[in-house]
């Protein structure tokens, strides 16, 4: 029997899971927005937000769908491997969360391959167009606004995760490529119930939604209102799509007809068109990549190096706060989370100015050298929050590059996931189309991304070259933090989140509390957020975090209270026994056995 995030003793909770797993029973509900046939009760489709973490002995998932969690669920206990898993979640989640991830999108893969006993990190992350310019987002010598930029074919990166999702499979996969994109094609065919979470983000973008017929067609109903929680959704392209990747592989996707219509679709889209061409899409290839680990008490926590600034910043964080007693000062300390709050600081300074694809520009080799952290740490002073957060200087290999600051504008959205199955092969999975909904451009039933706008808008300051500007076939930083942490070669624990650069606190955050503080690993992603990435102090809304605003406040930060949407989703892996959590501010589940 499956295991879910909470077991289903009580009706309401059987009667949650049923309707969220298999979602094509209709409902003859009256609506003004819908017709019977194409509506479920909301009640029926609402999202599980049950907090208790559940655990299992022979494999375990946890994504943010409980559609893909239950399609992953499916393989794995056929005998499917982690990475036959990933390939059924991704394709479900890229139907039923389109505002997070999808086929035209990227990812970041942080793999342990329990055979070989080797980590290693896979980079599916888009790249800018053979045609892009430094100056892509720029006009009149100012940067565009954000929404200005991101709507449109300008922002499209060629896309990863068709390619990820393949090129995994054929090393690490167990069972037939073609049976793992079966259910994702059978809902897309039959339909799936629309979730809270989608109809509120439908709700909240229907402008921009709007921008372009096809994608107002598919997130509206017939009488133009956003698609309600509970609508029966169905997409035959989405279907036809998969059906000719599952025929043909993905070169399918990258060559071809289907290639040919995502670049028309880019490079025609009214008021917007962008750059991206057949070839760019041919060329495209992941690469595997050394994981970048920090030493972090008796753990090396492990994930992407560059272009993703996850690793490297997480890990700047973990290693300059142990400079100070958190241990003994606790979670509901101030002076813990001013501590972690002014390293965040640091390293996000550090972040701005050096960090960006190392295939295409020179980077320090020493940010995560232990003697310049703890200098970096001594900054800090306990009690008196930080007046300015600079740049370091680390060591370089060769001569140091003089840079500008990034000015680059990362929003939250993306999905995370991670997988163990019945061999000890775990995924570690951050996947995205990077802003809500990406570019707003739909072609054959799903989004293209806007992932070119985690570039730095402007290229330059000052005479000074931004490292993450926008360079033809350049990876764009990222600050996903996929996550696998090791304690003497094996690994302990798989995490990461959703969030856009607030992704890297969520990390290292839940991280503290649940290897420093010793907090249950639910409890580790349920607890109030609090980060400090740029001087002001955003801090969860509720109680629970209310004495520590007030004192943070009285210390002297300026604090921003507000709702901090992170999407963590977690499994620790112990000699006896998989523990596997989901955060319950979305709808994620956690499946096992």
């Amino acid at each position: 029997m499956p295991l879910y995030l909470n077991k289903p003793t009580s009706p309401l909770i059987k009667k949650r899971i049923a309707s969220l797993v298999a979602p094509l029973l209709v409902f003859s509900v009256s609506s003004a927005v819908a017709q019977q046939s194409d509506y479920i009760e909301p009640e029926q489709a609402s999202g599980l937000h049950i907090t208790a973490s559940q655990t299992g002995k022979e494999f375990m998932l946890a994504t943010a769908n409980p559609l893909a969690t239950q399609a992953g669920f499916d393989v794995l206990a056929k005998g499917g491997s982690a990475i036959d898993a990933m390939v059924s979640v991704q394709a479900v989640l890229g139907l039923v969360e389109p505002q997070s991830s999808g086929l035209g999108g990227g990812a970041f893969l942080v793999y342990y391959d329990a055979k070989n006993k080797k980590l290693t990190t896979y980079d599916g992350r888009e790249t800018a167009p053979s045609n892009a310019t430094p100056e892509l987002f720029m006009e009149n010598g100012e940067p565009l606004a954000f929404y200005d930029a991101v709507v449109g074919g300008r922002s499209v990166g060629t896309p990863g995760t068709v390619k990820l999702m393949y090129d995994t499979h054929q090393k690490y996969g167990k069972q037939p490529w073609e049976s793992l994109l079966e259910p994702a094609i059978t809902l897309a065919k039959e339909g799936f119930s629309v979730s809270p979470r989608l109809a509120g983000a439908i709700a909240d973008d229907k402008e921009r939604l709007s921008r372009y017929t096809d994608t107002q067609q598919y997130f509206f109903t017939p009488q133009g209102a956003p698609l309600p929680a509970g609508y029966l959704l169905k997409n035959p392209e989405y279907a036809e799509t998969l059906s000719l990747l599952a025929a043909k592989g993905a070169n399918a996707f990258y060559t071809g007809s289907l290639a040919e219509s995502i670049a028309k679709r880019v490079q025609t889209a009214k008021g917007n068109p962008g750059v991206l061409s057949k070839e760019d899409l041919a060329n495209y290839n992941i690469i595997e990549r050394a994981p970048v680990c920090a030493p972090y008490l008796s753990y090396e926590v492990c994930g992407m190096g560059p272009p993703s600034s996850g690793a490297l910043t997480v890990g700047q964080i973990l290693s300059m706060t142990t400079s100070f007693d958190l241990k003994q000062w606790g979670p509901n300390h101030p002076n813990s989370w001013q501590v972690i709050g002014d390293a965040t600081q640091l390293a996000f300074a550090d972040r701005g100015l050096y960090m960006a694809d190392s295939d295409f520009v020179t980077m320090p080799v020493g940010l995560l050298d232990t003697n310049y952290l703890a200098e970096r740490a001594r900054l800090i002073t306990p009690g008196a929050p930080l007046s300015k957060a600079e740049p370091g200087q680390p060591t370089w290999k060769d001569k140091a590059v003089a840079l500008a600051q990034d000015q680059a504008i990362e929003l939250p959205s993306t999905s995370h996931f991670v997988i163990i199955d019945n061999k000890g092969n775990v995924v570690s999975m951050t996947t995205t189309i990077e802003n809500g909904f990406g570019s707003r451009l739909m072609t054959n039933g799903f989004l293209l991304n806007n992932e070119l706008t985690d570039f730095s808008f402007v290229p330059k300051a000052d005479g000074k070259l931004v490292a993450n500007r926008v360079e033809p076939n350049k990876r764009p930083r990222s600050s996903m933090s996929p996550t696998i942490v090791m304690k003497q070669g094996q690994p302990v624990l798989a995490i990461g989140s959703p969030g856009g650069s607030r992704i890297i606190s969520y990390v290292s955050n839940a991280l503290i509390r649940h290897l420093l503080w010793d907090e249950p690993l639910q409890d580790s992603l349920n607890n109030p957020h609090l980060i400090n990435r740029f001087g002001t102090y955003d801090i969860e809304e509720g109680p629970s975090a209310d004495q520590l605003a007030t004192s943070l406040q009285e210390m002297g930060y300026k604090v921003n209270r507000r709702a901090l949407n992170s999407g963590l989703h977690a499994i620790k892996i112990t000699p006896d026994q998989l523990i596997g959590a989901a955060d319950p501010r979305r709808e994620g589940v956690v499946m096992g056995r």
